[in-house]
């Protein structure tokens, strides 16, 4: 007994089953403690399937309940981590592929006649004419190969990358 209250271990063996049916636990400590002049609520008694499931403890009356945070109803900073996700995707997916498309256009845009250019199929030529959408190249100085591709077809202007 230390300051008026007494404090005691309790072994109750019960039985927890997982959904197959097979036991988890079947002891369960309880840790109580008491007024030394007021019964302490807590039996040995095991709960049966009979009685009531619930147990009531009594408690001391001067103790003050712990106050727990309010936690708010939308997650709290888990909003935070779903926004920057959907901010990084954004980067990841969209952005990129625009920014290459855009400097691709621009590449195709700034061809002009007797730039050296390598085709997406490795095909290499020198542009010979340049219409709307078209691209002429000249693919072989001997036979006066030509060829016409897409503008979109058009990899990289080799004149103006020396890499």
């Amino acid at each position: 007994m230390a300051g008026g209250f007494t404090t005691g271990y309790h072994n109750t063996k019960c039985d927890i089953r997982n959904y197959e049916g097979k036991i988890k636990m079947n002891n369960i400590w309880i840790l109580a403690q008491t007024d030394a002049n007021r019964p302490s609520g807590i039996t040995a008694k095991p709960v049966n399937e009979q009685e009531s499931e619930t147990m009531t403890v009594a408690s001391d009356p001067n103790a003050t309940t712990p106050i727990t945070p309010r936690r708010s109803p939308f997650g709290g900073g888990m909003w935070v981590w779903v926004l920057l996700m959907f901010v990084l995707m954004y980067f990841l997916l969209f952005r990129g592929p625009r920014k290459k498309q855009q400097e691709h256009r621009q590449m195709v845009q700034s061809l002009s006649k007797n730039d050296r250019v390598r085709t997406i199929g490795g095909i290499i030529g020198t542009v010979v004419d340049i219409k709307d959408d078209e691209i002429t190249l000249k693919v072989d100085e001997s036979n006066n190969t030509k060829i016409k591709v897409a503008s979109s077809a058009i990899g990289k202007n080799l004149t103006r990358d020396k890499s």
